[in-house]
This record gives C-alpha cells, sequence and structure tokens, in this order.
C-alpha cells in the first residue's frame, strides 16, 4: 500500500530531488537616500551632544582645579601652624633668622616652603639639601636648577591649555591684596603675601573668610622679554600678557583702554611671564590682586616685567565667566567677572588699614581694611 509524506502547515516546500528547503524571503537593502538620511541624523545627534561633552569635562576639570587650590589653601594652615606665619611670596633664608619661619632661599616662591604640606615632601628635601653647585637651598628662585625644573602638578589647573607636563610653569598664584603701588617692594602689604614678609592668621582682622588667598593666573607660553615689546595686531591675547601703563598708579581703570577684543592693542609694549617660573617670587609670575575684576587685562606702571614698583594683575582662567579662588579659612569659591569692583578711577590704597575703594572686590584682597564683605 503506497505510504504518503504530509507536509505540516506552515512548512515550506520541498524539492523532491534535493530536499533543500526554498525560502521565499527577500533581503531588503538600504537605499543610497535612506543611508544619507542616517548618517545625517548621526551628525545632528554629535553636534547636539558635543556641548555637553564638553561641558562635563570642564567641569571635571574645574573640579579638580578648585581641588588644587583647597590643598594648596590647607597647606598654607598647615605652615602656619608650624611657623606661625604664612611663607613670604618672595623671600628666603639670606639671615640666620629666617631659616626657622620662611624654609626658603633668595627671592624664592611661597610654593617651596610648602612643598612638605602639599605631599612633596621628597622635592623639598632635594631642594634643602643642595648640590655640588648650589647651597642648601638651593640657588635665587629666577634659576634653572634641575631640583625645581620640574613644578608639581597641583601648582597648575587642568583647565589651562598650557598646563604641561615638565618645565617650571604655574598656574595658581597669592594674593598681594587690593594695593597697586609697592607691591613688588619689602614694604607690608594689604594682603597676605609679600616680598620679605609674613604674616600671622591674628593680623587678618578682617575675618578669613573675608580675605582672598590663592587663585589663578594662566600661563604663558612663548616669547618673554625683559623690557616691554611692542605686539601686532591680535598677537597677545590680554589674559596671559601684562601691558606698560604708567597712569595705572592713578587710576586702574587706564589699563582697561590697552585692549581690542581679547587682544592687547597693536604698538602696546607687553611683557610676558606670567605662570613660567613657579619657583621665583615675582608678582609678575606668581602674584595677583583684587582690583581690576577677573579675567580683566593686567598692566605695569614702570621697570621691568619682575621688578615693577606698580602693578594691576588680576586672577585669569578658561573657566567660563570667572576664577576659582581660595579664601583664607581654606574654602574655595568661583568669583563672577561681573563681581563688584567699586571706582577704579580711583587710586588703590597704600600700605594703609583704609577701606577699599574697588567694592567687594577690593575689600576681599584687604586683610585689616575693616569692610564687610558679602559674597554673591
Amino acid at each position: 500500500m503506497p505510504r504518503f509524506h504530509v507536509n505540516p502547515r506552515c512548512a515550506p516546500p520541498t524539492r523532491p530531488d534535493s530536499g533543500r528547503v526554498i525560502s521565499r524571503s527577500r533581503f531588503a537593502a538600504f537605499t543610497l537616500v535612506e543611508l544619507l538620511v542616517v548618517i545625517a541624523i548621526i551628525g545632528v545627534m554629535v553636534g547636539l551632544l558635543l556641548p555637553a561633552v564638553q561641558a562635563a569635562r570642564e567641569a571635571a576639570r574645574r573640579m579638580q582645579c578648585s581641588n588644587n587650590l583647597k590643598q594648596l589653601a590647607l597647606a598654607q594652615h598647615n605652615y602656619e601652624s608650624t611657623y606661625k606665619a604664612l611663607p613670604s611670596r618672595r623671600g628666603g633664608t639670606q639671615a640666620a633668622g629666617d631659616q626657622t619661619r620662611s624654609n626658603q632661599t633668595g627671592l624664592c616662591a611661597a610654593f617651596i616652603g610648602s612643598l612638605p604640606f602639599i605631599e612633596q615632601q621628597p622635592m623639598y628635601d632635594a631642594i634643602a639639601a643642595g648640590d655640588e653647585t648650589y647651597p642648601p637651598m638651593g640657588p635665587n628662585g629666577w634659576v634653572g636648577w634641575a631640583k625645581w625644573d620640574n613644578s608639581p602638578a597641583s601648582v597648575r589647573c587642568p583647565s589651562d591649555p598650557n598646563n604641561l607636563p615638565g618645565g617650571r610653569r604655574n598656574t595658581y598664584s597669592f594674593s598681594v591684596g587690593d594695593q597697586v603701588a609697592g607691591i613688588n617692594q619689602g614694604t607690608r602689604l594689604r594682603g597676605l603675601y609679600g616680598q620679605r614678609e609674613q604674616v600671622r592668621f591674628s593680623e587678618i582682622i578682617d575675618g578669613l573668610s573675608n580675605t582672598a588667598m590663592i587663585s589663578e593666573r594662566l600661563i604663558h607660553i612663548g616669547p618673554a622679554a625683559e623690557s616691554p615689546t611692542a605686539v601686532l595686531e591680535q598677537e597677545q591675547e590680554y589674559l596671559t600678557g601684562s601691558a606698560s601703563e604708567p597712569l595705572v598708579l592713578t587710576s586702574p581703570a587706564a589699563c582697561l583702554t590697552k585692549v581690542q577684543q581679547r587682544w592687547y592693542t597693536a604698538g602696546t609694549g607687553v611683557n610676558n611671564r606670567s605662570g613660567r617660573m613657579w619657583s621665583y617670587g615675582a608678582v609678575s609670575g606668581v602674584a595677583f590682586n583684587t582690583v581690576l575684576p577677573p579675567n580683566s587685562p593686567s598692566c605695569f606702571a614702570s621697570g621691568s616685567w619682575a621688578d615693577t614698583d606698580g602693578m594691576v594683575i588680576p586672577p585669569t582662567s578658561r573657566h567660563p565667566g570667572g576664577v576659582n579662588l581660595a579664601l583664607a579659612d581654606a574654602s574655595v569659591r568661583f568669583i563672577s567677572d561681573t563681581i563688584n569692583t567699586g571706582d577704579l578711577t580711583r587710586p588703590a590704597p597704600g600700605n594703609t588699614n583704609a577701606l577699599s575703594p574697588f567694592g567687594v572686590w577690593g575689600a576681599l584682597g584687604s586683610k585689616s581694611g575693616s569692610e564687610t564683605v558679602a559674597l554673591p
């Protein structure tokens, strides 16, 4: 009796000679137009996401920058606790009596004495030991020396585009207050960091939470002349250079006339030493004052880049809208470019305890001006 093979209802037919399955499906393919549409959509999505990614990266860099400042400020507290005074911005141990307090050599920056308190004890020990060429604590701060020719990463802000490994670079700077004249000399300053002077916390009668300590100033990479060099149009960005302008001694606002957009105007004499030598305590390299608002141009009254007697040198950064600032209580605040600066056409106060004419920003700079500060 013949036997019949019954195909399941949903099974595809088979060819009797081979048993192979005959598929009725057809492969679908993208057309060129569809492919172009997908690529366009991906491009639009990337364009929308890129600013968010960049903002997130900058937020992370800004947080790291803030943490660096926090650690530096805490180091100043530990230094003051150990030696009963803050380190000099530019000072040293030329006199034997200074050794127990400054732990620095001639004209060295406050960074050097702070090293043991920012987890850099081995570097400090190497500097303190000297070598066959230089005595203990080394040469003057401007001299290249293998023991300090590579600055620690903690003295550079990751948002600074010139924050590169190797070299004596520094982004962070110390406050000389709301003073303009005499900030590079040996006079007592209204701020916390002078030349061969050390401030005790007990001298900050305006309060630690009302007094600026450390902020940022962008590193300059490029030519650096001893004397002012006239710049070409759109050659020197004002966030890192400093222009020659004698009138800043009587009116800091005069410095604002030296720029056009983000550049110093063509023909302006400019020096470039910002953040180039972390070991040397000159104002132009490791200091700022609270006169012009953050991210404003800098100007010096006379002299060379390092030893000018008067200078307006605001903090600068790549953070949108302002700079990080560590206060003397070791808290870190973000200071807006629009902070109140009072009357910038008035001369800066000299070495007095007078009220600052430069608003909230100026009041933050003075340690004993008896100003009431209300940060936003």
